[in-house]
Parts: structure tokens; sequence; C-alpha cells
């Protein structure tokens, strides 16, 4: 299952509302793909204005800069440098503000199907794989899990701990941004059923050493 990592285009010309609803739009980490112009500049300042805990790492880059001839393999060197800084973290959107012709070229190459959109801002999606799992941590939650659901067990039963992390776990996986945090929770409570499992028996066999 794959899902899109947006790239928003945008031209060194636009207004101040459609900066606006572009910065909320953006996810909390988004890299900034600007050309080295007082006009981009602009845009980039206008998208920084009001951030809250969001990180906007700005990268000049020359090659976004206009050009007046440009040579016939331009697009596809901007093409290549967009989806460089999109691989380098998959989970980032991108924002990319240049000039109207550099950034029309770069549509031509990176998504030729959206050229005929419409208003400020054109978003793309290029297709990645789903989030991984965090393993290691749903292994080490779910032994805490099953320590704490046996430390408060004199206080409350101890399917109730096991039973709200899956509830939390299912309304992760509902939301397609937190999936992955729902499947390592729901990890988490396999592996704590084990280990309460484990301690049960060891108890019987051995109750002495308990």
């Amino acid at each position: 299952m794959t899902d899109l990592q947006r790239i928003f285009v945008v031209t060194a010309q636009e207004d101040a509302a459609a900066l606006t609803a572009l910065r909320a739009r953006l996810g909390r980490e988004a890299t900034v793909l600007t050309a080295p112009t007082a006009e981009a500049k602009r845009v980039v300042e206008a998208l920084a204005t009001g951030a809250g805990r969001e990180r906007h790492d700005v990268v000049p880059e020359v090659l976004l800069a206009p050009v007046r001839f440009p040579d016939a393999d331009r697009g596809h060197h901007l093409d290549a440098l967009v989806r460089r800084h999109a691989v380098a973290d998959r989970w980032r959107d991108v924002v990319v503000v240049a000039d109207p012709a550099t950034v029309t070229l770069l549509l031509r190459v990176l998504a030729p199907d959206q050229l005929a959109a419409t208003g400020p801002v054109t978003e793309v999606g290029l297709p990645r794989g789903t989030r991984p799992v965090p393993i290691a941590p749903a292994l080490g939650g779910g032994a805490a899990l099953a320590l704490a659901s046996g430390l408060l067990s004199a206080v409350v039963p101890v399917w109730v701990l096991p039973l709200l992390a899956v509830l939390a776990g299912l309304v992760l996986l509902a939301v397609p941004g937190t999936r992955h945090l729902g499947q390592a929770v729901l990890i988490a409570v396999g592996v704590a059923l084990l280990v309460s499992l484990l301690v049960i028996a060891g108890s019987s066999r051995f109750p002495g050493a308990w």
C-alpha cells in the first residue's frame, strides 16, 4: 500500500492570502526549496510568519533562479533537484518557490498531468511506501504495559490498560498519518499479553519464586 508525499509548487509572485492558505496546509515539518531572489524570499518569509511548532528548513538553490535562455535539459535538472530533496525525507512536505517560467518547466517534467491545475499553488503527489512501524519502541512499550498492568492490578482490573491501548490503537489506525503508530500500539498490546501469560505460567510452575 502506498500514499503520496506532497510537493507544493509556488510562484514567487503569489499574494499573501494564497501563502496564508498554503501555510495552513503544510505539515509540522517541511523543506522549502527557494530561488535566491528577493521575490522568493518574500514568499519564504510569509510562509514562516505565524508558524508555531512547525519547522520549515529553507534551502536556497541556484538552479531555481530565473534564466533568460534555459538549456534543453533544464526541466530534467529541476525535476532531479526536487526529487533528491523529497527522497532525503519521504515524510516531509516539500515547497518549491521560483519564478513562473521555472515553475512551468518543473511541472512539465515533475507532473505533466497537473499543468492545467487552477489556483495559485500546484500540489504534486509523489508515491511512497507506508511509514515503517517502530518495532523496537512497540516491544519496549509492550513490556512497560505489562508491568504497569501488573502493578495497578490492585487498583484497576488487569485488562483495563490493555483495552484502553487497543482502543487508542484502533483510533490511530483510522487516521492515515498515524497508521504506523496504531500498528505499533497494537503490537505493544500483543507483547504485553504475551509477557503477562509468561509471568502467570512461571508463577504457577514456580510459586515460591514469585
